[in-house]
């Protein structure tokens, strides 16, 4: 058997999307078989690298390339939200996936928008990580500002993204200058992000858009978006993921620390930051709490329910100091 390869290095090329490298394979004989079990031990491989795991995406040359190692599915329950959220966007979903002849009868483009808002380290992108475990899909993550990206390839992009993908749009509120900072600090701003407002309406919800499409976008200023892009038909729901409530303080507390015999509880948990601030006197003072806060106290004790209830205090003042 002849093995020859042919590379086409330049970027034109690359940039009209034909293959980087071309293998060419021959042998005597007219059993092709050979080359079939090649291709399909060769395309098992690859897919037995993603068992388990969801694959990151981001956009590379003229295409959506993996970015990094896949990562292992997280899973949905480790990320806890409140109000019964994660479960009523996951019911969401799964009815839209079902749904592709629904909407076809009704001449209803198939895809489906959800914007996730509120303070940051509270939950938006680890939901959405989680939320694509669950349903054994890959994450196509984008960053509109990137000055590399245009309106056409935008499009172009959203029309090719992998199947079985959800698409993410971190800080969508980053993407678009006000024209008062434009006006003021134009100089400051030349060379980035060249996407535009009626750029991104357009391949939202546009005669060029895309179908089969499952696309979060998060901020955490929704008040700067403009209400034609959070308007139905571009974001079909809409979220809150704020601080911590009481309750989700109580499951992430038992989430890290499993119940056994004479083991504190969540709700001992959520009194002992109630004691903490009536200690510090700042009790009609409002503290805030994220997720990311939680979880990274929990890490500094981990293994340890009891320290975790007994050092609370030094977490409720230091957050008291970083609010005031």
């Amino acid at each position: 058997m002849k093995v020859e390869r042919d590379r086409q290095q330049t970027s034109v090329d690359i940039n009209m999307g034909h293959p980087f490298e071309t293998i060419k394979f021959t042998c005597l004989g007219q059993d092709k078989e050979i080359f079939n079990e090649m291709l399909q031990n060769a395309k098992n491989l690859e897919l037995s690298k993603h068992d388990g795991k969801t694959v990151i995406y981001e956009p590379r040359t003229s295409d959506w390339e993996p970015f990094g190692e896949p990562r292992r599915r997280r899973e949905f329950e480790s990320v806890i939200l409140d109000n019964d959220i994660a479960e009523r966007i996951l019911s969401d979903v799964k009815e839209f996936l079902a749904s592709r002849e629904w909407y076809s009868m009704r001449g209803v483009p198939y895809r489906r928008g959800y914007l996730l808002h509120g303070p940051p380290g509270c939950g938006k992108t680890s939901y959405i990580m989680a939320l694509a475990g669950k349903l054994e899909y890959d994450i196509c993550q984008m960053n509109l500002s990137n000055s590399a990206l245009s309106d056409e390839r935008l499009s172009y992009l959203l029309n090719v993204a992998p199947p079985k993908s959800i698409v993410l749009l971190e800080d969508i509120d980053a993407a678009f200058l006000s024209r008062e900072d434009l006006d003021t600090h134009a100089s400051a701003y030349q060379g980035l992000g060249r996407v535009t407002l009626s750029g991104i309406l357009n391949v939202l919800d546009g005669v060029a858009s895309s179908e089969e499409r499952i696309l979060f976008m998060t901020t955490n200023y929704p008040e700067r978006l403009d209400p034609a892009l959070t308007r139905p038909g571009r974001v079909d729901m809409k979220f809150y993921i704020g601080y911590a409530s009481e309750v989700q303080l109580s499951r992430a507390f038992e989430r890290f620390y499993p119940l056994t015999d004479g083991s504190p509880t969540g709700k001992d948990f959520v009194r002992a930051i109630e004691v903490a601030k009536k200690r510090l006197k700042i009790s009609r003072k409002k503290i805030e709490l994220s997720m990311a806060d939680i979880q990274s106290y929990f890490l500094l004790h981990k293994d340890k329910p009891h320290e975790a209830i007994n050092k609370v205090e030094a977490l409720v003042a230091d957050k008291m100091v970083s609010s005031s």
